[in-house]
C-alpha cells in the first residue's frame, strides 16, 4: 500500500471544452511513468452509466435552476468523491477528479469530503474563441449527442458552457492550494500553494512542459515550384510529389492516425489526402499557422530571379538568412510565433491522441525541429527537411525521442 504521505487528491476546475480532461489523462500518464499509483475519476463517465435511456446532453438538464438536474449532478459529483476515497485507502496515491468544479459549493464539498489528504486544485483556462469553437465542434461529436445533428448539439454544448459560467467562482476564495493554467500555452497564469503536497514538483513540470506523445513531421511531397526553384506559392504536387505522399500513406497504413494537421496550401491538403484515404477515423485539421513562410514581393519567383533582380535582397538574406524578413512578407524570425502557435493549437485540438502527423513546409518545419531541438538560430535555415523521410519526435518528461525515418 502507498504510504500516507504520498497521497493526493487534484481536484480539476474549469468550464467545458476548457482541456481539463486531456490534463487529467497527461497527469495520470506521467505520475505513473514515475511509478507512482493514480486514479481517474470522471464525473461524466459516472453520468452516462447512471443515466442510461436518459437525456442528460441537453443544455437543460445544467441550469443552476433546475433542481432535478442539479441533484442528479451533486450525487455524481458525490459518487465519484467516494470512488476517489475509496481508492485512496485501498493503496492509490493520487486521486484525480475530474469535473467542472466551478462552484465554491462544489470545492467546499471535495474538502469535506476528502480534506483528510492534501488537496490541490488545478483550474484550466482557454481564452481563444478559435479553439473553443473547435474544441465544441469536437465536444459534439461524442455519442451523447448522436440523436441532435452537427448545428443543434454544437448549440446545446454552448448553452450547457453559459450555465456553468453563471455558477463560476474565482480559486482566491476558501482554496489554498491551486494554480490557473492557460491549456493553449502551457502557462501558469496564478499559482498558491500553502502546504507543502506530494509530487507536486513533478506536476508542476509537466503542466509547463511539452507533452508529445509521438508526432510525426513530414514535408509535403515534389511540387511543380519545387522543379523550377521557386518559393512561396500554391502549386500542385508533381507526379513524383504524388508517389510520395501515397508512399507516406503506405509506410502508416497500420498506425492510427486521428488527426492529420496540414497548413492551407494545396500541396500539403493533397499530402493529406492521400494519408487519410480510406481510414474511417482520420480527421485533416488545415491550420492556417502552418503556412509556408510569406516571401511577400518574392513569392512565385526563382532563387536566380531574386539574384538578378532585386540583387540587395539576395545579399542582405545571404548575410543573415534567420533574421532577413522580405520585403512585405515574413523571416524566420517573424515565422516563429505563429508557427508555434500552430503547434499548439495541433497539440490543444488533438487532446490525448497516441499519434498525430503534421504535414507542414520546409521552413515551417525547421521551425518546428528547432523547438524541439533547441538548434542556434543561425542553424535554423539550414535544417535538412527532406521530402522522402519523416521526423519521429516524443517529448515528454520522462521520455525524449527524436528520429528521421525514411518512407520512400
Amino acid at each position: 500500500m502507498g504510504s500516507s504521505a504520498n497521497k493526493l487528491v487534484v481536484a480539476m476546475v474549469g468550464l467545458p471544452a476548457s482541456g481539463k480532461s486531456t490534463v487529467a489523462a497527461k497527469l495520470r500518464q506521467c505520475l505513473e511513468a514515475e511509478g507512482v499509483t493514480v486514479g481517474l475519476f470522471n464525473n461524466g463517465d459516472v453520468r452516462r452509466s447512471m443515466c442510461q435511456g436518459q437525456d442528460t446532453s441537453c443544455a437543460s438538464f445544467y441550469a443552476p435552476d433546475n433542481a432535478e438536474g442539479a441533484a442528479l449532478r451533486e450525487n455524481f459529483a458525490r459518487v465519484n468523491m467516494e470512488r476517489a476515497a475509496a481508492f485512496l485507502e485501498s493503496g492509490g496515491e493520487v486521486a484525480v477528479l475530474d469535473a467542472t468544479n466551478v462552484s465554491e459549493k462544489r470545492r467546499r464539498t471535495i474538502l469535506e469530503k476528502l480534506g483528510r489528504w492534501p488537496v490541490f486544485f488545478l483550474e484550466c483556462v482557454n481564452r481563444d474563441p478559435e479553439l473553443q469553437a473547435a474544441s465544441i465542434a469536437r465536444k459534439a461529436q461524442l455519442p451523447e449527442f448522436a440523436h441532435m445533428d452537427t448545428k443543434e448539439a454544437q448549440d446545446c454544448f454552448r448553452e450547457r458552457i453559459r450555465y456553468y459560467e453563471r455558477i463560476r467562482a474565482p480559486l482566491d476564495g476558501g482554496v489554498e492550494n491551486f494554480v490557473v493554467l492557460n491549456t493553449l500555452d502551457n502557462s501558469i497564469e496564478r499559482e498558491r500553494v500553502q502546504a507543502v503536497l506530494p509530487h507536486y514538483r513533478l506536476v508542476r513540470d509537466l503542466l509547463v512542459s511539452d507533452w508529445v506523445r509521438n508526432l510525426y513531421l513530414a514535408r509535403h511531397g515534389e511540387t511543380f515550384h519545387n522543379l523550377e526553384n521557386r518559393i512561396g506559392g500554391d502549386s500542385d504536387l508533381t507526379a513524383k510529389g504524388l508517389v510520395q505522399a501515397q508512399s507516406l500513406a503506405w509506410h502508416f497504413r497500420e498506425t492510427p492516425l486521428p488527426y492529420v494537421f496540414t497548413s492551407t496550401r494545396k500541396r500539403t491538403l493533397q499530402m493529406a489526402e492521400l494519408l487519410c484515404r480510406g481510414r474511417e477515423d482520420c480527421l485533416v485539421i488545415p491550420l492556417p499557422e502552418l503556412d509556408e513562410i510569406d516571401a511577400g514581393v518574392c513569392e512565385n519567383m526563382t532563387y536566380a530571379e531574386i539574384a538578378r533582380d532585386m540583387p540587395e535582397v539576395h545579399e542582405e538574406r545571404t548575410r543573415d538568412k534567420y533574421g532577413y524578413v522580405y520585403p512585405r512578407g515574413e523571416g524566420y524570425a517573424t515565422l516563429r510565433e505563429r508557427v508555434e502557435r500552430g503547434v499548439r493549437k495541433a497539440l490543444y485540438l488533438s487532446g490525448n491522441a497516441e499519434n498525430i502527423m503534421i504535414v507542414g513546409h520546409q521552413a515551417v518545419n525547421r521551425t518546428i525541429l528547432s523547438h524541439f531541438l533547441y538548434r542556434r538560430t543561425e542553424d535554423v535555415p539550414h535544417i535538412y527537411i527532406p521530402q522522402d523521410r519523416y521526423f519521429h519526435i516524443v517529448s515528454t518528461p520522462s521520455r525524449k525521442v527524436f528520429e528521421l525515418v525514411k518512407f520512400g
